[in-house]
């Protein structure tokens, strides 16, 4: 990696999470004057050649080794498959790029952990502490002390109020919202538009207003 030029960044999976992870690295790029992403890799063979947002698809993730880069994102909306990958690159002794959107916003103390992607519009708070391979997507909220555990996704407009816990692999729906101090368990999901306003047990779907569970 040449000196002040930043790092080639190579995308995994070319899908439309994908997309969104181009367009926030091309941001990047635009604004610091680093170099744009060096494209994308995908699990499909088929797909290879142009890609989205004028990026190639240069591969399979078989071909990393001799395509050019510096540090990966992996682009992939589902977060088992996401975590699998993660950690799959990890373990093969990849590195990890930050995908911050410029027109986010990271207060004081806020830390992101590698691989995290942050959206156009999306606020962490101060001492907010986000892990690993984390979504932050589009205009949500994260406020100041939360715990965002790896592998999550605070979708879309989602908003978390102070001193929320997110498990590992925790999904928190498009427009939800939860009250300050409030855990939401490892791999549970918070459907859109709920409101939260108690602790949610691991493995457990909630959704309504307030956010009840949902069986069967």
């Amino acid at each position: 990696m040449a000196a002040g030029k930043g790092p080639r960044v190579l995308i995994v999976g070319a899908g439309g999470h994908g997309l969104v992870v181009a367009d926030i690295l091309l941001a990047m790029a635009s604004a610091q004057g680093g170099p744009p992403p060096v494209g994308f890799v995908d699990h499909d063979p088929a797909l290879r050649g142009p890609g989205p947002a004028g990026l190639s698809v240069l591969g399979t993730m078989e071909d990393l080794d001799r395509i050019a880069h510096d540090a990966i994102v992996v682009a992939l909306g589902d977060n088992r498959t996401r975590m699998k990958v993660f950690n799959a690159l990890a373990q093969a002794g990849e590195r990890f790029a930050l995908a911050v959107h410029p027109a986010a916003r990271l207060g004081f103390g806020a830390v992101l952990g590698p691989g995290c992607m942050v959206c156009a519009g999306a606020i962490i708070n101060p001492e907010a502490e986000i892990a690993a391979d984390c979504i932050l997507n589009t205009g949500c909220t994260v406020d100041h002390h939360n715990r965002v555990g790896p592998h999550a996704h605070v979708a879309p407009g989602a908003n978390l109020g102070g001193g929320v816990r997110v498990g590992q692999g925790a999904l928190v729906g498009i427009g939800a919202a939860v009250a300050p101090g409030v855990e939401i368990g490892d791999w549970a999901v918070v459907g859109a538009g709920s409101a939260v306003i108690r602790d949610v047990p691991e493995n457990t779907v909630v959704a309504g207003v307030p956010a009840r569970g949902i069986h069967g």
